[in-house]
Protein backbone atom coordinates (compact mmCIF):
# COMPACT_ATOMS: atom_id res chain seq x y z
CA UNK A 1 0.00 0.00 0.00
CA UNK A 2 1.22 3.60 -0.96
CA UNK A 3 1.41 6.26 1.78
CA UNK A 4 -0.56 9.37 1.48
CA UNK A 5 1.37 12.00 -0.70
CA UNK A 6 0.83 14.90 1.72
CA UNK A 7 1.77 12.86 4.93
CA UNK A 8 4.68 11.39 3.23
CA UNK A 9 5.49 15.22 2.45
CA UNK A 10 5.26 15.98 6.13
CA UNK A 11 7.10 13.15 6.73
CA UNK A 12 9.96 14.58 4.25
CA UNK A 13 9.91 17.67 6.13
CA UNK A 14 10.94 16.36 9.36
CA UNK A 15 7.49 15.82 11.05
CA UNK A 16 7.15 12.19 12.84
CA UNK A 17 2.94 11.71 12.54
CA UNK A 18 1.54 9.99 15.42
CA UNK A 19 -1.71 9.66 16.00
CA UNK A 20 -3.92 10.62 18.87
CA UNK A 21 -5.96 8.07 19.75
CA UNK A 22 -5.91 4.48 20.55
CA UNK A 23 -8.42 1.43 21.31
CA UNK A 24 -8.76 -1.92 21.02
CA UNK A 25 -11.25 -2.12 18.40
CA UNK A 26 -8.37 -0.15 16.46
CA UNK A 27 -5.22 -2.68 17.13
CA UNK A 28 -7.38 -5.98 16.50
CA UNK A 29 -9.11 -4.68 13.54
CA UNK A 30 -5.85 -3.62 12.03
CA UNK A 31 -6.67 -0.32 11.18
CA UNK A 32 -3.44 0.76 13.12
CA UNK A 33 -1.67 -1.23 11.00
CA UNK A 34 -3.36 0.04 7.91
CA UNK A 35 -2.22 3.86 9.22
CA UNK A 36 1.30 3.16 9.25
CA UNK A 37 1.48 1.52 6.30
CA UNK A 38 -0.59 4.63 4.39
CA UNK A 39 -1.20 7.57 6.42
CA UNK A 40 2.47 7.56 7.36
CA UNK A 41 1.73 7.15 11.68
CA UNK A 42 4.94 6.58 13.27
CA UNK A 43 3.34 6.51 16.76
CA UNK A 44 0.62 6.75 19.07
CA UNK A 45 -0.84 8.61 22.02
CA UNK A 46 -3.40 8.44 24.34
CA UNK A 47 -4.45 9.95 27.46
CA UNK A 48 -7.39 9.40 29.74
CA UNK A 49 -9.81 10.51 28.14
CA UNK A 50 -9.08 8.90 24.85
CA UNK A 51 -9.31 5.58 27.05
CA UNK A 52 -12.14 6.64 29.06
CA UNK A 53 -13.97 7.00 25.58
CA UNK A 54 -12.63 3.33 24.83
CA UNK A 55 -13.43 1.47 27.20
CA UNK A 56 -17.24 2.76 27.25
CA UNK A 57 -17.94 2.16 23.34
CA UNK A 58 -18.69 -1.23 21.82
CA UNK A 59 -18.03 -4.58 23.28
CA UNK A 60 -14.10 -5.08 22.97
CA UNK A 61 -13.45 -5.52 26.61
CA UNK A 62 -16.23 -7.29 27.44
CA UNK A 63 -15.16 -11.00 27.46
CA UNK A 64 -11.78 -9.20 30.05
CA UNK A 65 -14.17 -7.50 32.12
CA UNK A 66 -15.86 -10.43 33.28
CA UNK A 67 -12.33 -12.25 33.63
CA UNK A 68 -11.45 -9.84 35.90
CA UNK A 69 -14.81 -9.86 38.08
CA UNK A 70 -14.21 -13.30 38.30
CA UNK A 71 -10.84 -12.64 39.90
CA UNK A 72 -12.08 -10.07 42.46
CA UNK A 73 -10.31 -6.86 40.43
CA UNK A 74 -11.23 -3.58 41.56
CA UNK A 75 -11.67 -1.00 39.56
CA UNK A 76 -8.38 0.21 39.26
CA UNK A 77 -6.73 -2.68 38.93
CA UNK A 78 -8.97 -3.68 35.78
CA UNK A 79 -8.20 -0.47 34.06
CA UNK A 80 -4.30 -0.95 34.76
CA UNK A 81 -4.67 -4.31 33.00
CA UNK A 82 -6.76 -3.55 30.25
CA UNK A 83 -5.04 -0.45 29.41
CA UNK A 84 -1.35 -1.75 30.00
CA UNK A 85 -2.61 -4.66 26.94
CA UNK A 86 -3.63 -2.60 25.03
CA UNK A 87 -0.51 -0.31 24.63
CA UNK A 88 1.51 -3.44 24.91
CA UNK A 89 -0.53 -4.79 22.11
CA UNK A 90 0.21 -1.04 19.65
CA UNK A 91 3.36 -1.58 21.06
CA UNK A 92 4.31 -4.50 19.39
CA UNK A 93 2.34 -3.10 16.30
CA UNK A 94 4.44 -0.27 15.98
CA UNK A 95 8.19 -2.53 16.59
CA UNK A 96 9.23 -2.99 12.99
CA UNK A 97 8.68 1.37 12.71
CA UNK A 98 11.07 1.37 16.20
CA UNK A 99 13.54 -0.98 14.46
CA UNK A 100 13.71 1.12 11.56
CA UNK A 101 14.37 4.55 12.93
CA UNK A 102 16.64 3.15 15.46
CA UNK A 103 14.43 4.32 18.21
CA UNK A 104 13.14 7.81 17.71
CA UNK A 105 9.82 6.64 16.56
CA UNK A 106 7.62 3.58 16.40
CA UNK A 107 6.56 4.95 20.35
CA UNK A 108 3.12 4.24 22.18
CA UNK A 109 2.67 6.65 25.25
CA UNK A 110 0.73 5.87 27.91
CA UNK A 111 0.22 8.21 31.04
CA UNK A 112 0.63 8.23 34.85
CA UNK A 113 -2.90 8.21 36.95
CA UNK A 114 -3.59 12.30 36.43
CA UNK A 115 -4.62 11.94 40.66
CA UNK A 116 -0.89 12.21 40.68
CA UNK A 117 -0.28 15.23 39.04
CA UNK A 118 1.14 16.96 41.82
CA UNK A 119 3.07 13.89 43.63
CA UNK A 120 6.42 13.14 42.11
CA UNK A 121 6.67 10.73 44.62
CA UNK A 122 3.54 8.70 43.06
CA UNK A 123 4.45 9.42 39.23
CA UNK A 124 7.96 8.16 39.98
CA UNK A 125 6.25 4.93 41.59
CA UNK A 126 3.85 4.80 39.23
CA UNK A 127 6.25 5.17 36.28
CA UNK A 128 7.92 2.42 36.98
CA UNK A 129 4.95 0.07 37.55
CA UNK A 130 3.94 0.59 34.42
CA UNK A 131 7.58 0.39 32.58
CA UNK A 132 7.85 -3.01 34.01
CA UNK A 133 4.24 -4.09 33.01
CA UNK A 134 3.96 -3.30 29.72
CA UNK A 135 7.40 -4.44 29.51
CA UNK A 136 8.39 -3.18 25.86
CA UNK A 137 11.04 -0.60 24.75
CA UNK A 138 9.19 1.53 22.58
CA UNK A 139 6.61 2.51 25.68
CA UNK A 140 6.74 6.11 26.96
CA UNK A 141 5.26 7.08 30.10
CA UNK A 142 3.54 10.29 29.88
CA UNK A 143 3.85 12.50 32.83
CA UNK A 144 2.47 16.30 33.15
CA UNK A 145 4.75 19.58 33.53
CA UNK A 146 3.34 20.15 36.35
CA UNK A 147 5.59 21.88 39.13
CA UNK A 148 5.54 18.07 40.50
CA UNK A 149 6.74 16.66 37.38
CA UNK A 150 9.36 18.51 36.63
CA UNK A 151 11.42 16.28 39.74
CA UNK A 152 9.59 13.34 38.85
CA UNK A 153 10.38 13.86 34.84
CA UNK A 154 14.40 13.69 36.42
CA UNK A 155 14.16 10.72 38.35
CA UNK A 156 12.13 8.62 35.95
CA UNK A 157 14.62 9.29 32.80
CA UNK A 158 17.54 8.91 35.43
CA UNK A 159 15.84 5.50 36.05
CA UNK A 160 16.88 4.90 32.32
CA UNK A 161 13.04 5.14 31.47
CA UNK A 162 11.84 6.97 28.15
CA UNK A 163 9.17 9.94 28.77
CA UNK A 164 6.62 11.58 27.01
CA UNK A 165 6.35 14.94 29.07
CA UNK A 166 2.79 16.23 28.40
CA UNK A 167 0.34 19.35 29.43
CA UNK A 168 3.28 22.12 28.09
CA UNK A 169 1.33 25.43 28.26
CA UNK A 170 4.64 28.10 28.32
CA UNK A 171 7.84 28.34 26.87
CA UNK A 172 9.05 29.39 31.09
CA UNK A 173 7.71 25.39 32.10
CA UNK A 174 9.00 24.19 28.29
CA UNK A 175 12.56 25.21 29.54
CA UNK A 176 12.14 24.01 33.07
CA UNK A 177 10.91 20.66 31.26
CA UNK A 178 14.35 20.65 28.61
CA UNK A 179 16.84 21.20 31.99
CA UNK A 180 14.34 18.38 33.80
CA UNK A 181 15.79 15.98 31.09
CA UNK A 182 18.63 16.86 31.20
CA UNK A 183 19.43 16.23 34.35
CA UNK A 184 17.61 13.19 33.91
CA UNK A 185 20.36 11.93 31.47
CA UNK A 186 23.01 12.72 33.79
CA UNK A 187 21.31 10.84 36.54
CA UNK A 188 21.25 8.01 34.29
CA UNK A 189 24.59 8.12 33.07
CA UNK A 190 25.96 7.95 37.01
CA UNK A 191 23.17 5.29 37.02
CA UNK A 192 24.82 2.78 34.41
CA UNK A 193 22.30 3.14 32.11
CA UNK A 194 22.68 3.40 28.47
CA UNK A 195 22.09 6.96 27.45
CA UNK A 196 21.10 5.73 23.70
CA UNK A 197 18.41 4.22 24.56
CA UNK A 198 16.76 6.49 26.70
CA UNK A 199 14.42 9.00 24.72
CA UNK A 200 11.80 11.67 25.34
CA UNK A 201 9.43 14.20 23.62
CA UNK A 202 7.89 17.29 25.09
CA UNK A 203 4.61 17.74 24.37
CA UNK A 204 3.80 21.15 24.04
CA UNK A 205 -0.48 21.94 23.47
CA UNK A 206 -1.40 24.42 20.98
CA UNK A 207 -4.90 24.62 19.96
CA UNK A 208 -6.35 25.02 23.77
CA UNK A 209 -3.96 28.68 23.86
CA UNK A 210 -6.26 30.09 21.18
CA UNK A 211 -9.80 28.63 22.55
CA UNK A 212 -8.64 30.38 26.00
CA UNK A 213 -6.81 33.34 24.72
CA UNK A 214 -9.26 34.09 21.86
CA UNK A 215 -12.69 34.30 24.63
CA UNK A 216 -10.61 36.79 26.48
CA UNK A 217 -9.97 39.09 23.56
CA UNK A 218 -13.26 38.25 22.18
CA UNK A 219 -14.14 39.93 25.79
CA UNK A 220 -11.98 43.01 25.36
CA UNK A 221 -13.80 42.96 22.28
CA UNK A 222 -11.58 46.16 20.51
CA UNK A 223 -10.49 46.18 16.95
CA UNK A 224 -6.42 45.66 18.35
CA UNK A 225 -7.99 42.77 20.23
CA UNK A 226 -10.36 40.91 17.71
CA UNK A 227 -7.00 41.16 15.26
CA UNK A 228 -5.07 38.67 17.25
CA UNK A 229 -7.86 36.25 17.33
CA UNK A 230 -5.84 32.60 16.41
CA UNK A 231 -2.43 34.05 16.46
CA UNK A 232 -1.36 32.77 20.27
CA UNK A 233 -1.43 29.26 19.51
CA UNK A 234 1.32 29.57 16.57
CA UNK A 235 3.28 32.45 18.34
CA UNK A 236 3.84 29.96 21.38
CA UNK A 237 4.54 27.13 20.15
CA UNK A 238 7.44 29.02 17.26
CA UNK A 239 8.73 30.58 20.60
CA UNK A 240 8.71 26.90 22.01
CA UNK A 241 10.39 26.00 19.07
CA UNK A 242 13.20 28.66 19.22
CA UNK A 243 13.78 27.49 23.02
CA UNK A 244 14.32 24.34 21.71
CA UNK A 245 16.85 24.76 18.73
CA UNK A 246 18.76 26.96 21.74
CA UNK A 247 19.42 24.09 23.99
CA UNK A 248 19.17 21.02 21.27
CA UNK A 249 20.32 22.57 17.13
CA UNK A 250 23.46 24.34 18.29
CA UNK A 251 21.81 27.75 20.39
CA UNK A 252 23.89 29.72 22.55
CA UNK A 253 22.96 26.85 25.47
CA UNK A 254 23.51 23.68 23.38
CA UNK A 255 27.14 23.12 25.31
CA UNK A 256 25.04 20.60 27.59
CA UNK A 257 23.39 19.12 25.50
CA UNK A 258 26.33 18.10 23.47
CA UNK A 259 28.22 16.94 25.89
CA UNK A 260 25.22 14.20 26.35
CA UNK A 261 25.23 13.58 23.27
CA UNK A 262 28.94 12.67 23.14
CA UNK A 263 27.69 9.72 25.26
CA UNK A 264 24.97 8.98 23.43
CA UNK A 265 22.50 10.97 24.66
CA UNK A 266 19.27 12.16 22.54
CA UNK A 267 17.80 15.26 21.93
CA UNK A 268 14.14 15.33 23.57
CA UNK A 269 12.25 16.67 20.55
CA UNK A 270 9.36 18.95 20.94
CA UNK A 271 5.49 17.36 19.86
CA UNK A 272 2.80 19.55 18.75
CA UNK A 273 -0.11 18.53 20.88
CA UNK A 274 -3.92 19.63 20.80
CA UNK A 275 -3.63 20.02 16.75
CA UNK A 276 -7.21 19.36 16.08
CA UNK A 277 -8.89 22.85 15.17
CA UNK A 278 -11.37 23.82 17.49
CA UNK A 279 -12.27 26.38 15.65
CA UNK A 280 -14.30 26.03 12.50
CA UNK A 281 -13.41 29.55 11.03
CA UNK A 282 -9.81 28.35 11.15
CA UNK A 283 -8.02 26.13 8.42
CA UNK A 284 -8.95 22.36 9.34
CA UNK A 285 -5.30 21.71 9.41
CA UNK A 286 -4.03 24.91 10.36
CA UNK A 287 -2.06 23.48 13.42
CA UNK A 288 -0.15 20.85 11.10
CA UNK A 289 1.09 22.78 7.80
CA UNK A 290 1.82 26.10 10.36
CA UNK A 291 4.02 23.73 12.32
CA UNK A 292 6.46 22.05 10.32
CA UNK A 293 10.26 21.88 11.45
CA UNK A 294 12.87 19.65 11.39
CA UNK A 295 12.85 17.14 14.03
CA UNK A 296 9.13 18.10 15.62
CA UNK A 297 6.28 15.31 16.15
CA UNK A 298 2.93 16.07 15.68
CA UNK A 299 -0.04 14.07 17.49
CA UNK A 300 -3.06 14.48 15.23
CA UNK A 301 -6.80 13.04 16.22
CA UNK A 302 -7.53 10.97 13.44
CA UNK A 303 -10.06 13.57 12.09
CA UNK A 304 -7.22 15.78 11.77
CA UNK A 305 -4.84 13.45 10.32
CA UNK A 306 -7.55 12.25 7.54
CA UNK A 307 -7.80 15.91 6.38
CA UNK A 308 -4.19 16.55 6.07
CA UNK A 309 -4.33 13.58 3.65
CA UNK A 310 -7.29 15.25 1.35
CA UNK A 311 -5.44 18.82 1.39
CA UNK A 312 -3.02 19.12 3.64
CA UNK A 313 0.10 21.47 2.61
CA UNK A 314 3.73 21.66 3.34
CA UNK A 315 5.45 24.57 2.32
CA UNK A 316 9.11 23.93 3.48
CA UNK A 317 9.88 24.94 7.26
CA UNK A 318 7.30 27.12 9.04
CA UNK A 319 9.17 27.18 12.14
CA UNK A 320 12.79 27.85 12.26
CA UNK A 321 13.51 31.40 13.39
CA UNK A 322 9.55 32.83 13.64
CA UNK A 323 10.69 33.27 17.71
CA UNK A 324 10.87 36.78 16.93
CA UNK A 325 7.53 36.88 15.27
CA UNK A 326 6.32 34.84 18.15
CA UNK A 327 7.24 37.38 20.47
CA UNK A 328 5.73 40.54 18.67
CA UNK A 329 2.08 38.58 18.79
CA UNK A 330 3.05 38.05 22.19
CA UNK A 331 4.03 41.87 23.12
CA UNK A 332 0.60 42.52 20.99
CA UNK A 333 -1.32 40.38 23.38
CA UNK A 334 0.16 41.72 26.60
CA UNK A 335 -0.67 45.37 25.08
CA UNK A 336 -4.43 44.53 24.56
CA UNK A 337 -4.77 43.73 28.08
CA UNK A 338 -4.12 39.52 27.84
CA UNK A 339 -2.70 38.08 31.23
CA UNK A 340 -0.29 35.49 29.69
CA UNK A 341 0.50 34.20 33.29
CA UNK A 342 -2.58 33.78 34.33
CA UNK A 343 -3.92 32.35 31.05
CA UNK A 344 -1.12 29.53 31.10
CA UNK A 345 -2.14 28.99 34.74
CA UNK A 346 -5.77 28.59 33.71
CA UNK A 347 -5.02 25.97 31.11
CA UNK A 348 -2.22 23.66 33.25
CA UNK A 349 -5.07 23.34 35.79
CA UNK A 350 -7.97 22.69 33.24
CA UNK A 351 -5.98 20.17 31.54
CA UNK A 352 -4.94 18.38 34.87
CA UNK A 353 -8.73 18.69 35.94
CA UNK A 354 -10.16 17.85 32.36
CA UNK A 355 -8.01 14.34 32.70
CA UNK A 356 -8.45 13.42 36.25
CA UNK A 357 -12.21 14.00 35.35
CA UNK A 358 -12.19 11.38 32.59
CA UNK A 359 -10.00 8.91 34.96
CA UNK A 360 -13.20 9.40 37.61
CA UNK A 361 -15.55 8.90 34.98
CA UNK A 362 -13.47 5.33 33.60
CA UNK A 363 -12.80 4.16 37.15
CA UNK A 364 -17.27 4.60 37.63
CA UNK A 365 -18.06 3.05 34.44
CA UNK A 366 -15.85 0.27 34.82
CA UNK A 367 -16.52 -0.05 38.41
CA UNK A 368 -20.25 -0.76 36.74
CA UNK A 369 -19.32 -2.87 34.25
CA UNK A 370 -17.37 -5.09 36.61
CA UNK A 371 -20.58 -5.47 38.93
CA UNK A 372 -22.08 -6.01 35.92
CA UNK A 373 -19.81 -8.99 34.70
CA UNK A 374 -19.88 -10.40 38.05
CA UNK A 375 -23.77 -10.49 37.94
CA UNK A 376 -23.39 -12.42 34.86
CA UNK A 377 -21.49 -15.03 36.02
Amino acid sequence: MAQNENLAALSAAGVSVWLDDLSRDRIQSGNLAELIATRSVVGVTTNPSIFQAALSAGHAYDAQLKDLASQGADADAAIRTMTTDDVRAACDVLAPVFEATGGVDGRVSIEVDPRFAFDADKTVAQAIELWKIVDRKNLFIKIPATEAGLPAITSVIGEGISVNVTLIFSVPRYRAVMGAYLDGLRNAKIGGHDLARIHSVASFFVSRVDTEIDARLEAIGTPEALSLRGKAGLANARLAYAEYQDVFDGGAHTSTYNHLASQGGNRQRPLWASTGVKNPNYPDTLYVSELVGPNTVNTLPEKTLQAFADHGEVAGDTLSGRGAEGAAVFAELSAVGIDLDDVFAVLEREGVDKFESAWNELIEATTGELAGAAEGN
